[in-house]
């Protein structure tokens, strides 16, 4: 069926933004540090409710004690918790990571699986944590919606979404899957840096020309 003007009114609409993200953050990364799929998978996993900024500082020292899933499990619950104490949900976290490990240890010959279905598997680990892994670490187009992404896509205007589900499936919908990954990272920087949740910085925003949001709440629908 042959695309309305409406259709490619919003497909031109969404380009514009896409690129105008992409200018302003060009060669887009996960802002975690990490150089294999166990510290990726380990670093998203302490990642939630936490800022990238404090699980850089916890998996300094962690990365460089602990080298495979084997290694995590010389410690118990207690010593792993110890180490992470400074994020977020840390018992729960040290739980997860030491039933992961022992898991990618039995079934997995100690190397983190590179499909959704087999990452999801594994305890503590949701949709958002396994697309951040299969983008991220093997480089397969995914899109991760956190609060970030939730947020600034729904601001905008490219998707009309009420949950994360939805607003994944609208996005990539929305968006050349090649592009899914770059997405992601545009859409989390812009919500990092500009998009805030309490008070965004439209001033400085570069795509207010487009956005849904600085229309209806910002102008008053003026514009």
């Amino acid at each position: 069926m042959a695309a309305t003007s409406k259709d490619r009114k919003m497909d031109t609409f969404k380009e514009k933004i896409l690129d105008k993200l992409s200018e302003a953050y060009p060669s887009p990364r996960s802002e975690l540090d990490f150089t294999n799929p166990l510290e990726c998978l380990i670093a998203t996993m302490l990642s939630a409710q936490c800022t990238d900024q404090r699980v850089n500082l916890v998996t300094k020292d962690l990365f460089d004690e602990f080298k495979s899933p084997e290694d995590y499990l010389v410690l118990d619950n207690h010593e792993l918790e110890e180490r992470i104490k400074s994020c977020n949900y840390y018992k729960t976290k040290s739980k997860h990571i030491l039933e992961t490990c022992k898991i990618l240890h039995l079934k997995y010959n100690g190397e983190v699986p590179n499909t959704r279905s087999g990452l999801m598997e594994l305890p503590g680990v949701g949709r958002k944590t396994a697309n951040v892994v299969l983008s991220n670490a093997f480089g397969t187009p995914a899109i991760a919606v956190d609060t970030h992404v939730f947020r600034v896509a729904n601001r905008l205007g490219i998707v009309k979404a009420e949950n994360v589900t939805e607003t994944e499936k609208q996005l990539m919908d929305a968006i050349p899957e090649e592009k899914w990954s770059d997405a992601h990272h545009w859409l989390i920087l812009h919500g990092r840096r500009i998009c805030k949740a309490r008070k965004p910085l439209c001033e400085k925003c570069s795509v207010t020309n487009w956005c849904k949001y600085f229309k209806n709440q910002i102008m008053g629908d003026k514009v």
